[in-house]
This record gives structure tokens, sequence and C-alpha cells, in this order.
């Protein structure tokens, strides 16, 4: 009897393990987050103007478009930007975007990259 009992319990399923311990970060582990976006190439294409710059006056505000029409977005003063083809590009490949856009009022030269000048667009 007690060998059947031994076998019967050898056979019963086995209680779960323990799921693991969440692994709590280390001190100073760096969120990919809290850095800064890499800056854009700089190309020629209708989504992607000039936006290259050295001084502050190398950058203005221009519509370079998307999806839904007019965007304006901080541009080197000689970049050619083609909203139309922007919107031809988004109905070509079915893209969508967020309506509306940001009161651009000055942009400035930001590492070599035109940006909106935070101290303009104040209210």
């Amino acid at each position: 009897m007690s060998l059947l009992l031994a076998l019967t319990l050898g056979c019963s399923p086995q209680p779960p393990s323990k799921p693991a311990a969440p692994v709590a970060p280390s001190v100073g582990a760096i969120n990919p987050l809290d850095r800064p976006a890499p800056p854009r190439p700089i190309g020629a294409t209708p989504s992607s103007p000039d936006r290259s710059c050295k001084t502050d006056a190398d950058c203005t505000v221009k519509n370079v478009g998307n999806c839904c029409g007019y965007y304006p977005g901080c541009v080197n003063v000689n970049a050619k930007t083609d909203p139309a083809a922007v919107q031809a590009q988004c109905a070509k490949t079915g893209t969508a975007s967020v309506c509306g856009f940001p009161a651009i009022s000055s942009c400035q030269c930001v590492s070599g990259q035109c940006a909106a000048d935070p101290r303009g667009n104040m209210l």
C-alpha cells in the first residue's frame, strides 16, 4: 500500500515554479528615450529639405508640407520645399499625418541644423 501511495504521489503534477523576480535597473542605467534624437540627415528631397546652417541667419520658416497640407518648418534660407510633392508621395504610399501644425515665428541654428526658436514662439 505504501508503495502504491509513493507511486501515486510521484505521478502527481508539480506545482508551478516561482516566476523569476523582476530585475531592477542598475543605478545609473541610461534610458534611450532620455537622449536627444539624432539630427535628421541633410537632404534635398521634398520630404527632407535642407536644414543645414552655420548661423541663425541661415534659417527661415517655410511651408515644408505634410500629408494634411500646410506645415511650417525651419529650413535653410536657400532650401527648396515642395509641399505638393510631399502630398503626392503621401497619396502614393497611402501615408497619413496628424493634422495641425506648430506656430513657428522664428528659427535658430542649433548644432548645424535649423530649428524652431523657443524664445520666438512664446505667447
